[in-house]
């Protein structure tokens, strides 16, 4: 039987790319944003089914799970959805972008993940996918929030694999560092080109949306036995955090 997973934060970047990945290797994707032209879009050219939601919103993520368990159960949930707002220090933060960052990085996964908690654990072999950040492991200058969003997503997806495993929940955090994408970069910085741009100027290969969709889709395809409990993903270039090698 075709294998049906939900996927978030599905219009765009690293969402959209793993709607893809894993539409092509024949999982039924139901594909959640905000965004409802971008969603479908994505969705019709991947043969996924688009479903628009906010997962910041109770109410939403509520009507979301209602919609996709009358049409059966799941047997993945995917937590892409995410972003970092803002590159202030701590000492000039801005508490709207942190508190933007925990509702959709730390809150927004929460909710969803308690919807479809159930459906997963019924189904005997469910899996439970978080993507995070190299963010959720070190520090860095001027990510004080995003950082400490990311350290706080991670310690769901740890808790979470030390609590679902007599339930069978396989629980993998996906980590990945320097990805250029459309949105990412832009939307930290205020919407200023330029300054993204920056963000991976004379980085010569930095990861693609579908370098990570690949992980995803490879994890989720494993025989269900295999956790990868924790999958880090860096360009060559990026040999750490604070280390990029520009040319």
């Amino acid at each position: 039987m075709t294998k049906r997973v939900v996927v978030t934060g599905a219009s765009s970047g690293i969402g959209a790319a793993a709607v893809r990945a894993l539409a092509a290797s024949g999982w039924d994707v139901i594909a959640v944003a905000r965004r409802e032209e971008k969603l479908k879009e994505v969705a019709a050219g991947a043969g996924a089914t688009a479903l628009v939601a906010d997962i910041t919103a109770q109410a939403d993520v509520d009507r979301l799970v209602h919609e996709v368990l009358a049409g059966g159960g799941i047997d993945a949930l995917v937590n892409i959805a995410g972003g970092a707002f803002g590159v202030d220090s701590v000492a000039e933060g801005k508490v709207a972008d942190w508190q933007r960052m925990y509702d959709v990085n730390v809150l927004g996964t929460l909710r969803v993940t308690q919807g479809f908690l159930p459906a997963l654990r019924a189904n005997g072999e469910g899996t439970i996918l978080l993507l995070t950040s190299t963010a959720a492991l070190t520090a860095y200058e001027g990510g004080g929030g995003y950082v400490a969003a990311k350290h706080a997503e991670r310690a769901i997806a740890n808790t979470l694999r030390l609590e679902e495993a007599e339930h069978n929940v396989r629980v993998i955090d996906i980590e990945p560092g320097m990805v250029r994408t459309e949105e990412f970069s832009l939307n930290r910085l205020g919407g200023d080109t330029a300054a993204a741009d920056k963000v991976y100027e004379g980085v010569e290969k930095p990861l693609t949306a579908e370098d990570v969709a690949d992980v995803i889709a490879y994890s989720l395809n494993l025989p269900h036995h295999i956790n990868l409990d924790q999958v880090v993903i860096r360009p060559v270039a990026q040999a750490a955090a604070h280390k990029v090698i520009r040319k």
